[in-house]
């Protein structure tokens, strides 16, 4: 606070994911700076929003690595798990797997059976499938321990990937990029108006701003339909 009145500045616009938005209140409650959020993070786990700046482009990338993986998949006739970044949620999982056509997506927000993932595998060999992807999000389950389990149940080979890092980098999506556009300009615009603790967001392509308390104090929830809908394109 002492730099910021070293440099006669009287508000912020602040960009990032639930930690600095969580600071930033901080700031706001003990010194009353005039403060707008900007959410930018690849795990989309901002309530107020229906994406975050980075989500598109961490999932396009994962996207990306996953038809490559399905290739080998496909012509080895393998199982591959594909875990996937997602420490607390499960946002990038679900869009991966159901854009990706994934036979089973592993997320923390739904409880898991692995024993019902070996059955879907059967069932799928079945109708004649030789390759699966299984996606799992970091914070549901290890990869390598899927594989494992999976390995032991199934007469298919099992290979993991773990994509990692990669998914936080890469050339921002157009999607991305006109969200940050957008949502910085709004910011701007509100500090201008003397608003402030507020968050802006996107829903259902309107731009809208969401008291920052409120953001703090409540958790996103992942799309079951979403879910569901995965799930019955696998089967």
């Amino acid at each position: 606070m002492e730099t910021l009145k070293a440099y006669n500045i009287d508000g912020l616009v602040v960009i990032g994911g639930d930690g600095s938005i969580k600071a930033s209140y901080e700031l706001y409650k003990e010194y009353g700076l005039p403060i707008i959020n900007v959410p930018a993070s690849i795990d989309n786990d901002i309530f107020g929003t229906d994406y975050t700046i980075g989500f598109d482009t961490a999932v396009n990338t994962a996207l990306e690595a996953i038809d490559k993986i399905r290739d080998t998949a496909t012509s080895h006739e393998r199982v591959f798990v594909v875990e996937v970044m997602g420490r607390n949620n499960g946002f990038i999982a679900l869009d991966v797997g159901l854009t990706g056509g994934a036979e089973a997506i592993i997320i923390p927000e739904i409880p898991f059976n692995l024993d019902a993932v070996v059955q879907k595998i059967r069932y799928g060999q079945q109708r004649g499938k030789s390759s699966f992807i299984i996606i799992v999000a970091e914070g549901a389950a290890k990869g390598e321990e899927v594989a494992e389990y999976l390995s032991k149940r199934i007469n298919i080979d099992v290979r993991v990937s773990l994509l990692g890092h990669m998914q936080r980098g890469g050339s921002p999506t157009a999607l991305s990029r006109e969200l940050a556009c957008k949502l910085g300009a709004r910011a701007a615009q509100l500090l201008h108006e003397g608003k402030e603790a507020l968050v802006t967001g996107i829903i259902s392509d309107k731009i809208v701003e969401t008291p920052t308390e409120e953001v703090v104090r409540r958790k996103k929830k992942i799309d079951v339909t979403a879910y569901k809908l995965a799930n019955m394109l696998a089967t």
